[in-house]
């Protein structure tokens, strides 16, 4: 099973740089795709994207969790909230996220939906128009 981007992705883009595949994408318009994206076609599992997640958003598609604790100060980034997150990726570059809210220590989250978001992209949204 392909490896999936949660929601605690904001946008930094290293997974991208290392795919030897060039199966993920960044969501566009971002405010419907907030995250980056792993095409499940495509994805090799090689795992080459995990480590290079500062956010440690990804996992593979099985192992996705239903009830992440959070360590308190994670931001996830889903189309609804309201919170922004500004900082900055890998190279430097600005980013700006204005679908956020920061956790707090213990709060939990189900990240399953991520999964199926992810489909989505690809098999009815714009990954889906790339192809």
């Amino acid at each position: 099973m392909a490896h999936v981007i949660t929601s605690l992705c904001l946008r930094d883009g290293g997974c991208v740089e290392v795919c030897p595949v060039e199966c993920i994408t960044p969501g566009n318009p971002k405010d419907k795709y907030p995250t980056y994206y792993i095409d499940p076609d495509t994805c090799i599992d090689c795992g080459a994207c995990v480590p290079e997640c500062p956010y440690n958003a990804i996992f593979p598609g099985d192992e996705v969790p239903t009830a992440y604790s959070a360590k308190g100060g994670e931001y996830i980034n889903q189309v609804g909230l309201t919170g922004t997150y500004k900082g900055s990726n890998h190279n430097g570059s600005a980013v700006e996220l204005a679908s956020t809210k920061q956790l707090e220590k213990g709060e939990v989250v189900n990240f399953k939906n991520d999964v199926k978001l992810n489909a989505d992209f690809y098999s009815s949204g714009p990954g889906y128009n790339s192809k």
